[in-house]
């Protein structure tokens, strides 16, 4: 069923692109003219849209009709008709959990990069060596400077690995303004919460089925698997290491990259203003989380450096 307000958005562009008069466009399109000129009379919600958005990213477990009772007893007018309104249209419904215990996926918008160290996105790539024995690629990628930060192969990374590898990169680089990955074990492991629960990191994870929301790590891998693993053939851990170490080198330094102007990411991080975290906005949440020890540091494969911009 097409809504009233999309047959307006109808006629405006059959007027303005088409030069037909109102009854015409009103007409081909089957709509009703008072409709179509109808103006609604709702007084201005941006500020009770705003808390709501608030609201459900800091209770991020509770539905309709707590955050309705919450805006209420802080001081909000509305009847039982706006709430579910507002509530479907800001998209805020809660996704039922599964038998494993999962991070909460924040329902609001994750906020869009505004510079290095604003927004680090991960996920893993997949390989194999020339014997059959399969192993991973743990990428960081800064969203605005198009730096690949650490490219970690190994057979099995855990939540543990990740959350070392995250220290390392906040002692290089400082602490990132928002973390971005999917809901796999690794992100969403007990170690990975604690760690971003004590660091205070805006930790945030996609919805599941949804790789474009991590796009610039989506974007990256493609390239990485197609200009560098697809053209070798790995016969150990050590030369797929030293292969994929080579090709963060040569991807930060001499690689021209279309999305910066074709400048490599290196020469584009350095013509930036460098920012903290502490500079950034960071979204705090009051959800509870589980706690456990961190992970401590030990012995595993050596790391990539990171690549300074």
């Amino acid at each position: 069923m097409v809504t009233p307000a999309v047959k307006r958005d109808a006629v405006a562009h059959l007027r303005a692109g088409h030069g037909m008069s109102e009854r015409r466009a009103c007409a081909s399109i089957s709509a009703d003219r008072s409709s179509v000129r109808y103006r609604s009379r709702r007084p201005e919600e941006a500020g009770l849209r705003r808390r709501r958005r608030e609201l459900a990213d800091q209770r991020r477990r509770f539905g309709c009709r707590r955050l309705h009772v919450l805006l209420r007893a802080e001081g909000w007018t509305m009847n039982r008709k706006k709430t579910p309104r507002l509530y479907g249209e800001e998209g805020l419904a809660v996704r039922r959990r599964g038998s494993r215990r999962r991070i909460a996926v924040a329902r609001t918008p994750i906020p869009a990069p505004d510079g290095p160290n604003s927004r680090w996105s991960m996920d893993f790539v997949h390989d194999q060596l020339a014997g059959g024995r399969r192993f991973r690629v743990l990428n960081v990628i800064d969203d605005v400077t198009k730096e690949c930060l650490a490219a970690i192969p190994d057979s099995s990374i855990s939540g543990k690995r990740v959350v070392r590898v995250m220290k390392d990169l906040i002692e290089t680089r400082g602490k990132p303004g928002i973390v971005l990955g999917d809901d796999g074990t690794e992100f969403t492991s007990t170690a990975v919460l604690t760690f971003a629960q004590a660091e205070k990191l805006d930790w945030r994870c996609i919805a599941p089925g949804k790789p474009t929301r991590n796009a610039f790590a989506e974007s990256f891998q493609g390239r990485m698997r197609d200009e560098r693993l697809n053209e070798h053939l790995f016969l150990s851990m050590n030369h797929a290491r030293a292969v994929i170490r080579g090709s963060v080198q040569d991807y930060d330094t001499a690689r021209p990259h279309s999305a910066i102007g074709y400048m490599t990411p290196a020469a584009y991080a350095a013509s930036l203003k460098p920012q903290r975290a502490s500079a950034l906005h960071n979204l705090e949440s009051s959800a509870p989380m589980p706690v456990a020890h961190a992970a401590q540091k030990g012995k595993s494969q050596p790391t990539i450096p990171a690549a300074r911009g």
